[in-house]
């Protein structure tokens, strides 16, 4: 097997630019509807601005109800909208203000509801063809990604990395904008209704601008490294779920738990140092709002008692106060979503990095077509199934040639290794005639299993060659060349499903009653019938409610459905007791009938009826011949077989 190496790491953020480019990317399909978001956002932010700006006419409205030497002359904006330009009715003058205010407020509610509406279908339809274009993508991965990064790596990208892109679309970029016109529409009113305050103002908010630009930068670095921390958490929590069994069984709770607490401790860390920079916002806001609130109101008082009206500046103090409180969330908003921006590019690039993995290439031209053998043996290619196959071989000259599919496997002068400089394969030279059973024996890591990852081309081989019925593995497509093959591993996975799902996955044309053959061949029809709801038993998480011989015979099952020509057992009733082995022998011996077969077994005795036995030891074949020669070889097969006998 491949060597479990990390094949993707986390990194930090590199290229916020592009990243953010490929995620707004996706929000392409729904122009039309951020533009209604940015327009809602504009009309509710706009509009509560406004409503704040009423509160000036308001407090002069009660002021000249208490004092009435203080005249109406006009309503700031008001006026604009030709209510009254000198309102004699003091009591008048308040309703038209309260009553503006209702509609403002009623304007910001339906906005914000239809805002909320929007966003929601933006971004589920977003983040679903996001996982969607991921899913499908991994589909395409070469085999060596996935022996090479953990499940748990792989899973954080569907969860916390996604959801990160989620949070930034459906929070950070609405927030962002409404943040903007905010404190742009803040910035306008009060420069309108009194200058001198306005630049005091704007001096305090260079101050507020600077604290957040640097807490900022200090929080980006941090938020980067809790997302690396969550991915390598997941990883080591899937591990030891699905190897909860041998780490009971070798009493490794205690250091499982010591190791889960240092990748835990380093995930608390850096989430610590993140969310201290990302919490620390808002203190230092508010008490900068508190400060701001008494130093403009220390301003507005010094000008209003140099004012011929003093009480006529009321409302303006008010309406500046009460503005520090609407132009502080917002700038403590933007340090937020910049905080949110971080960890969405962070899992952006993560996620992005799978999906920039190159798919798995396929040069290949010659393809498996339905076939119909004449009596003399000519070829010739069938519209539909007839049970027969052959390689369609195209040549350059136009022409087409057709192969009959027998299952003819020969390797030459293969030469492998899963890394540089690390040869697993050395000038491997073996043959497998139609029909024949070879047979792999060896030590772990000997190359057993790369020679099956090999045959199905789960990895090409860059010296040698490997013929299948003479054709050039490289030549076939690799899809068509792995329907001619079924493989059953040591390692059974069931889907969930019913029973015969699971089974009709070798083939999904495959009909019931094939399907019941196929069972009945594995010697696993007995058991099926005897599950509560027999071939329509529901299976869920990899066939837990049966044992793993059971799962090990549907699996057997599924391969025989598949009906190939080659069939590859890779120590496929490793986790059989010997009753069911016996069973299963039986019915391999017909599957296997007629078929090339490649087995690997650590049970020797189940490969002492094979044409040939390989007898491999770091990458080279020592011994080959049938079981009566190597015995008789009295070579390295002898030591194990009567090792074997010998336990037995």
């Amino acid at each position: 097997m491949p060597p479990r190496t990390k094949y993707m790491s986390a990194q930090r953020p590199h290229n916020i630019k592009g990243t953010l480019g490929r995620l707004l990317g996706y929000l392409k399909p729904y122009k039309g509807r951020m533009v209604a978001v940015f327009l809602c956002v504009a009309v509710q932010s706009l509009a509560n601005v406004f409503a704040t700006s009423l509160l000036k006419p308001l407090l002069n409205g009660l002021a000249a109800s208490i004092d009435s030497e203080i005249t109406l002359t006009g309503i700031a904006f008001i006026d604009k909208f030709a209510f009254s330009a000198a309102v004699s009715d003091k009591l008048t003058y308040l309703g038209l203000v309260v009553g503006l205010m209702g509609i403002v407020y009623v304007f910001a509610l339906v906005s914000n509801y239809v805002l909320n509406r929007l966003l929601i279908a933006i971004s589920t339809s977003t983040i679903k063809k996001l996982r969607d274009d991921l899913f499908s993508h991994m589909q395409t991965l070469p085999v060596k990604v996935f022996d090479n990064t953990t499940h748990g790596e792989l899973m954080s990208r569907y969860t916390n990395d996604i959801d990160m892109m989620n949070e930034f679309i459906a929070r950070a970029i609405p927030q962002f904008v409404s943040s903007f016109v905010t404190i742009l529409g803040v910035f306008v009113v009060m420069f309108v209704m009194d200058w001198k305050l306005a630049l005091v103002m704007v001096g305090m908010l260079i101050i507020m601008g600077i604290l957040v630009k640097f807490i900022g930068g200090r929080s980006k670095k941090n938020f980067v490294a809790q997302q690396e921390a969550v991915g390598k958490l997941n990883g080591y929590v899937e591990e030891m779920t699905e190897g909860q069994k041998v780490v009971k069984a070798f009493n490794h709770e205690e250091i499982a738990s010591n190791e889960f607490g240092k990748i835990n401790g380093h995930w608390a860390t850096v989430s610590a140092r993140a969310n201290s920079y990302a919490n620390i916002m808002g203190p230092i806001m508010n008490n900068l709002s508190h400060f701001f609130y008494a130093g403009i109101a220390v301003f507005g008082a010094l000008i209003a008692t140099q004012s011929q009206n003093p009480l006529d500046y009321v409302g303006t103090i008010a309406a500046f106060l009460l503005y520090i409180r609407n132009i502080t969330m917002p700038i403590q908003q933007i340090s937020q979503q910049i905080n949110l921006l971080f960890m969405a590019v962070a899992g952006g690039e993560r996620v992005f990095a799978l999906m920039d993995i190159a798919s798995e290439t396929d040069d290949g031209y010659v393809t498996l077509v339905n076939a119909v053998i004449d009596e003399e043996g000519n070829v010739s290619e069938s519209p539909e199934r007839t049970g027969h196959w052959a390689w369609k071989h195209p040549h350059g000259d136009g022409t087409v040639t057709y192969t009959e599919l027998k299952g003819d496997v020969v390797f030459e002068d293969v030469t492998f290794g899963y890394e540089e400089n690390k040869t697993v394969l050395h000038d491997v030279s073996l043959y497998a005639h139609p029909g024949q059973k070879i047979a792999f024996v060896g030590s772990t890591g000997a190359g057993k299993t790369t020679i099956t990852n090999l045959i199905n081309r789960f990895y090409d081989v860059p010296d040698g060659k490997i013929r299948y019925d003479g054709i050039n593995i490289n030549k076939i497509k690799k899809a068509d060349l792995r329907r001619s093959l079924a493989m059953v591993l040591q390692d059974t996975h069931l889907f969930t499903g019913t029973v015969m799902d699971n089974i009709r996955y070798g083939r999904l044309d495959a009909t019931d009653e094939e399907c019941i053959a196929a069972a009945k061949s594995a010697n696993a029809h007995q058991f099926i019938k005897h599950l509560p709801d027999g071939y329509n038993t529901m299976l869920t998480r990899d066939g837990e409610n049966l044992s793993q011989g059971q799962r090990q015979l549907i699996a057997i099952a599924r391969a025989a459905v598949a009906d190939p020509p080659v069939l590859i057992l890779d120590e496929a009733t490793s986790s059989i007791d010997t009753r069911t082995e016996w069973l299963i022998e039986k019915g391999m011996d017909a599957l296997m009938e007629g078929r090339t077969t490649f087995v690997i077994a650590h049970r020797l005795s189940t490969v002492r009826n094979s044409d040939a036995i390989m007898v491999l030891e770091h990458g080279v074949i020592i011994e080959r011949g049938n079981h009566d020669d190597l015995i008789a070889q009295k070579g390295k097969y002898y030591q194990l077989y009567t090792g074997m006998f010998e336990l037995s």
